[in-house]
């Protein structure tokens, strides 16, 4: 279930905003993501993944689409290695396997309506909801020029123990994010062709199961 636990940590956005000339301070990046991801009301972006497994020294690369939108939201489309859709209307989660023609369904989690599951939520108020800091406070950027935080969420969730985000300056879009979750596995997720408030339908956060396809309570 490496996607599924990476669409509940990883409700990610990518957002432009204005951003100084020079290398920002910490409190420059602070005001700057507050501001963009303050007034985000939904995202689509496409993904690139790769879950690492500390335990069994294993790496699995995947990629797809993800639609998010406040209130818990969300969409992920996954169309390698296997295509799995994870869908959530904040109420109810949805996870269809199509080489299976099963669906797993079960109540959504809490947390993923709150900051530790929904950035829409988190990263507008980032310091009431993270401990933040620079990952390298004597050299804020990393080797693309992206100023890299390192987050530790107030209230922890198994899914989400730490968070490594990479912003590019100019406009504050998040090129990298890594999770951490409390096992020290991580997921590394790199976003593309990012669009923001386009009116997302909240249709497109249910779902039918096809007909024929097997029901299976979520566990």
């Amino acid at each position: 279930m490496t996607t599924l636990r990476a669409a509940l940590a990883l409700v990610l956005l990518l957002v432009p905003a204005s951003a100084p000339a020079a290398t920002p301070t910490l409190d420059d990046v602070i005001r700057g993501l507050e501001q963009a991801y303050g007034r985000m009301n939904d995202l689509t972006a496409q993904f690139s993944q790769t879950a690492f497994n500390k335990s069994l020294n294993t790496t699995i690369p995947a990629q797809g689409a993800v639609y998010l939108k406040r209130g818990g939201k969300l969409r992920w489309e996954y169309s390698e290695p296997t295509k799995q859709e994870i869908v959530s209307d904040g109420k109810t989660l949805w996870v269809y396997t199509p080489s299976l023609n099963q669906v797993n369904t079960g109540p959504a989690p809490e947390s993923l309506a709150g900051p530790a599951g929904s950035f829409l939520a988190g990263l507008g108020r980032l310091r009431e909801h993270f401990q933040v800091r620079l990952l390298n406070p004597a050299q804020p950027t990393d080797a693309d020029g992206n100023v890299v935080l390192d987050l530790a969420p107030k209230q922890p969730v198994p899914t989400l123990a730490r968070l490594i985000l990479s912003l590019e300056p100019r406009n504050w879009e998040i090129r990298k994010a890594v999770v951490y979750d409390q096992f020290e596995n991580t997921v590394t997720m790199q976003f593309s062709k990012v669009t923001i408030n386009s009116g997302l339908s909240d249709r497109l956060f249910t779902f039918v199961p096809p007909p024929g396809a097997a029901t299976v309570p979520l566990r």
